[in-house]
């Protein structure tokens, strides 16, 4: 039966609870008979546009098994073109009511670009250039506040600024995901996930 978004949200909720309380159920949805049943088709009732980070696996932190969830995962859970292209695929072919942008604390692409900006040009990698561009605009306005002379502080805010920034990247940048919000109850959501305690909160919803 197909989820709406505010099943899809409690499901992960639920899920997430689970993770957190070591009471997982996912195994259950991990059996043969289960990979025999998602090779023929997928229902996924959430996208989950997530950071590449290691410690960030999507299925495991909200207790999902196979073909549950449709996951993208780029460094810093940034929105280029291509994760558009993928969410948007995922919700229009899927018909998939819920997208969640997880980003998490101290996330390694927030540490890379405060470093990269107080670097000077000519010292600043190229490599990290792609990564760092997107995710500057979350991070410079707090440079010039007084959460910029706390460096724990800063990092907390900017995981926050570029989850939301992500979140609004996708409703506003794509007129195929506007008109799923619009008419099918298609919702785009925020999370931040907790490295050291397990849990993820939901942001804005």
């Amino acid at each position: 039966m197909k989820l709406d978004a505010d099943a899809a949200l409690q499901r992960l909720k639920d899920g997430n609870q689970r993770f957190v309380s070591e009471a997982l159920q996912s195994e259950a949805v991990a059996t043969p008979s289960r990979r025999r049943e998602v090779a023929v088709a997928q229902e996924p009732f959430a996208i989950l546009l997530g950071c590449s980070d290691s410690r960030v696996p999507a299925e495991i932190i909200f207790d999902q098994g196979l073909g549950d969830l449709f996951v993208i995962r780029v460094a810093g859970n940034i929105v280029a073109p291509s994760q558009i292209d993928s969410v948007e695929f995922a919700a229009a072919r899927y018909d998939t009511r819920l997208v969640v942008v997880l980003g998490h604390s101290t996330c390694g692409a927030i540490l890379a670009t405060i470093e990269e900006l107080g670097r000077k040009a000519d010292e600043q990698s190229r490599s990290l250039r792609s990564i760092v561009d997107r995710v500057r605009p979350s991070v410079e306005p707090l440079l010039a506040t007084d959460i910029g002379r706390d460096h724990d502080a800063l990092v907390r805010h900017a995981v926050r600024a570029n989850i939301r920034a992500s979140v609004g990247q996708l409703r506003y940048g794509s007129r195929l995901l506007e008109q799923l919000i619009r008419d099918n109850g298609l919702r785009v959501v925020g999370a931040e996930y907790n490295l050291d305690s397990g849990v993820v909160e939901f942001l804005d919803t």
